[in-house]
């Protein structure tokens, strides 16, 4: 598509470029990378305006990242986590050789009626409430609020969570940790506040992970976690399922 090939009478023409960008980013052709507002404006035809607007929208589907000064570039995220097991977000970054830490902006007691109710417990209780950014290599991947029983997870009030797994000191501390659980991952876009946390621009997409663990079969934690969608993935392996075996009801004589 060029200048000359935008339908200026149908659609806006932002939604041409954009569908354009599209093809042309599943063609591969911006891999190395991805062109300037002015190579656009060039390209097309079309304003700074319409550009920026088509721009907009693949920043906001995670498509594309913008870095201060060094310009736009095709999102690839650096860290892919496989589903169907626990896993320890700390440990899974230290795995792929990228330092893991965190910033804690929260670790105290509170009375929060709603997690207390998650966690099967009355309203008024105390709850440990663990709150962290946590980076990968200085730079902000997730921000993780979690919410344990205090009269387990007292310990953890005196723990630096700076460069450490709550699930490793659960254990150390507490003689505790999760034996089962549940996850539900949707897409989201950050609220303003989370956003300027996780180093986001405003409308960039994020994965809000609700984790809710067992032990004993008594719930333990209830966790929030907000993740970068352009830094982080999520792969799920499956093969086909095994046929059933058919069982064939013989009648026998009696």
């Amino acid at each position: 598509m060029s200048a000359r090939n935008l339908d200026r009478s149908s659609r806006p023409l932002w939604e041409q470029v954009l569908d354009d960008l599209r093809r042309r980013l599943s063609a591969g052709e911006f891999e190395e990378r991805f062109p300037t507002d002015r190579e656009l404006v060039t390209d097309y035809g079309v304003s700074r305006h319409t550009v920026r607007e088509a721009v907009r929208h693949l920043q906001q589907e995670g498509v594309i990242t913008r870095r201060r000064g060094k310009g736009s570039f095709v999102a690839d995220p650096e860290f892919e986590q496989p589903l169907g097991t626990l896993y320890s977000l700390f440990r899974f970054i230290e795995e792929q050789g990228v330092a893991q830490t965190s910033v804690v902006l929260a670790q105290e007691t509170v009375i929060d009626a709603d997690a207390a109710g998650i966690l099967g417990m009355a309203a008024e209780s105390p709850l440990f409430y663990l709150e962290r950014i946590r980076l990968a290599d200085d730079e902000p991947l997730a921000l993780d609020r979690a919410w344990l029983p205090l009269e387990v997870a007292k310990p953890l009030l005196e723990v630096n969570f700076t460069r450490t797994a709550l699930y490793d000191e659960l254990r150390a501390q507490c003689g505790v940790g999760p034996e089962s659980g549940t996850e539900r991952i949707r897409p989201v876009v950050p609220e303003r506040t989370e956003a300027v946390k996780l180093g986001l621009d405003p409308g960039a997409p994020a994965f809000e992970i609700d984790r809710r663990t067992l032990c004993r079969g008594r719930p333990l934690e209830w966790r929030i976690t907000l993740v970068r969608g352009d830094r982080y993935a999520f792969r799920v392996d499956w093969d086909s399922p095994a046929p059933r075996p058919h069982t064939t009801l013989i009648p026998t004589a009696g």
